[in-house]
């Protein structure tokens, strides 16, 4: 059963700004990472175990083709992502976040 994925707040501006960001860059590269984010989210709801976990409970799922991983927790019928975040970023400012979730 591939459970229900539901970003918070911070997670969907992570998304909007990346997104952006890439439409910025190139027309059309800003969907080819919703695109990304979508595949990544369907494994992750299907098999939220398979990731390892990082930064206490928190797993960690890597893009293919863009720079970024997705942090996020389970339960029975959900997936909760957290963190949607660039890998160049500094890891302090990740686990800061983190620890405030």
């Amino acid at each position: 059963m591939r459970r229900q994925i539901i970003l918070t707040p911070e997670a969907f501006d992570d998304v909007r700004e990346a997104h952006a960001w890439y439409e910025n860059q190139e027309s059309g590269l800003g969907t080819k990472l919703l695109d990304g984010l979508g595949a990544a989210f369907a494994r992750i709801g299907d098999a939220p175990d398979a990731y390892p976990v990082r930064f206490d409970a928190f797993r960690r799922v890597l893009l293919h083709r863009f720079p970024y991983a997705i942090y996020f927790d389970h339960h029975d019928t959900t997936v909760v992502v957290h963190c949607v975040f660039h890998c160049a970023r500094d890891s302090a400012a990740l686990r800061r976040r983190l620890a405030d979730e």
